[in-house]
C-alpha cells in the first residue's frame, strides 16, 4: 500500500527518510543487538543517543549558554501546570495572552495557582487574529507573560517576538517549533509537544533559562520541578526513550535539509501555494487575518458547508487524509508541517481546483 498524504494536526507526518532509518535500526541499533526501546536509559548506548539529540537541537536552534534543554513527558498540556508551579516564585499573578483553544486551556490551568491577567484576547473575532502588542495590558506585578505562538486549531501564528522587559517570556511553540529560525535568547522558557514537528507523541521539549530554575513552589512534586529534571539531565525517571531517539533522527534530518533557514523557505513556499488559492477563490475562505496566518496549520471553509463531506471523501479517494477541521471550528484544516513535501500541497491545491470546478 502506498503512503497517504497526511495533513493531520498531530500526531503528524514524519520524514520518510527518518522512518526508514528507524525501521532499519529497529532490531539492532548500531551493532548493539538491541532495539532502542529495549535499552536501559542509563546505559552508554542510550546516553549517547540522548546527548546527540540534545546537541543537534542546540545547534539547529542556536540555543545559547545559560539554557537547559529538558526532554520531558506529559505533553504541552502538563506544562500548563508546570509553568506556574515553577515560575510564580511567590508572586500572585501572571499575564496570559488569549489567542485560541490552547491559550484558553493554559489559562484555565494557571488559574488553579494564581490570578491570571488576560493581557489581550482575540475572542472578539473568534480567535482569527493575534492581538498587536500595543493592545496588551500587562500587569506590572506578573511573574511571567505566557503566549501560545501558533494556535493549531485556529491557524493563528505569532510572527514577531513580544517585548516583556524584565518579566520572563514563556511561549508554547508546540505546532511551529523548528519551522523557522528564532532567537532563543529573547525567550525565557519555550515548550513544545513533539508530535507535530519533532517526533512521536510522548515527548515534550522544554528550553528554559537556567536563572529560572530552583523557584518551584513549596510542595511541588519532584517530577514537576524543572530543576530536578535539569540536575538529572532529564533522567530523573525513565524518559520516553524511543521518542527521544526518533526526535534525534529528525534533528539530523533537518540539518541535512540545510537547517531552519532552509526549512523556513520550504514552509513559506508551501503556505503561499495554499493561501494564494484561498485568496483567489470565492468558493474557499480563510478566516484568519492575513498578517497572522499560520504557515503550519491552514484552516479554511467551503462556500457551502453541505459539501464538506463530499470534499473529504474525494480527498481520501485521492490519497489525502486528515483534512477535517477541528470539531470546535468545523470546516477544513491542512497541517503542513516540516515533513510535508511541497508535492503534497500541490496535490491538495490541484484537487481543490478540481472540486471547485465541479461544485462552484
Amino acid at each position: 500500500m502506498s503512503r497517504v498524504i497526511n495533513f493531520s494536526a498531530g500526531p503528524a507526518v514524519l520524514p520518510e527518510e527518518v522512518l526508514r532509518q528507524a525501521a532499519e535500526e529497529m532490531l539492532d541499533w548500531h551493532g548493539s543487538g538491541m532495539c532502542v526501546m529495549e535499552m536501559s536509559h542509563r546505559g552508554p548506548e542510550f546516553i549517547a543517543i540522548a546527548e546527540r539529540a540534545e546537541a543537534a537541537l542546540r545547534e539547529l536552534m542556536g540555543i545559547p549558554a545559560g539554557y537547559q534543554v529538558l526532554f520531558l513527558q506529559g505533553g504541552a498540556t502538563l506544562q500548563f501546570a508546570m509553568v506556574p508551579m515553577n515560575l510564580l516564585a511567590g508572586k500572585a499573578a501572571a499575564d496570559y495572552v488569549d489567542t485560541g483553544e490552547w491559550s484558553r486551556k493554559a489559562i484555565k490551568e494557571a488559574q488553579k495557582f494564581c490570578r491570571v491577567n488576560i493581557a489581550a484576547s482575540s475572542a472578539d473575532a473568534s480567535y482569527t487574529y493575534m492581538p498587536e502588542q500595543s493592545q496588551w495590558q500587562l500587569d506590572p506585578d506578573a511573574a511571567y507573560v505566557h503566549v501560545c505562538s501558533n494556535e493549531t486549531i485556529g491557524g493563528v501564528e505569532l510572527h514577531w517576538v513580544p517585548e516583556t522587559g524584565p518579566v520572563p517570556l514563556v511561549v508554547d511553540m508546540s505546532s511551529h517549533i523548528l519551522s523557522r529560525p528564532i532567537d532563543v535568547g529573547r525567550y525565557d522558557l519555550i515548550y513544545a509537544g513533539a508530535q507535530k514537528n519533532i517526533g512521536p507523541a510522548g515527548l515534550t521539549i522544554v528550553i528554559v533559562r537556567e536563572a529560572l530554575l530552583g523557584r518551584a513552589a513549596t510542595g511541588t512534586p519532584s517530577m514537576l520541578d524543572y530543576k530536578v529534571h535539569a540536575d538529572a539531565q532529564s533522567m530523573s525517571n525513565t524518559p520516553p526513550t524511543y521518542a527521544v531517539y526518533v526526535a534525534g533522527l529528525v534533528f539530523e534530518w533537518l540539518e541535512r535539509q540545510g537547517g531552519l533557514a532552509a526549512m523556513e523557505r520550504h514552509n513559506v513556499a508551501k503556505a503561499n501555494l495554499l493561501y494564494d488559492l484561498l485568496d483567489a477563490s470565492a468558493f474557499y475562505r480563510s478566516p484568519v487575518r492575513k498578517s497572522d496566518r499560520s504557515r503550519m496549520n491552514v484552516p479554511f471553509t467551503l462556500a457551502d458547508p453541505a459539501l464538506d463531506e463530499a470534499f473529504l471523501k474525494g480527498a481520501k479517494e485521492r490519497g489525502m487524509v486528515q483534512l477535517k477541521g477541528h470539531r470546535s471550528v468545523g470546516g477544513m484544516r491542512a497541517s503542513i508541517y516540516n515533513a510535508m513535501p511541497l508535492e503534497g500541497v500541490q496535490r491538495l491545491v490541484g484537487y481543490m481546483r478540481e472540486f471547485e470546478a465541479r461544485h462552484g
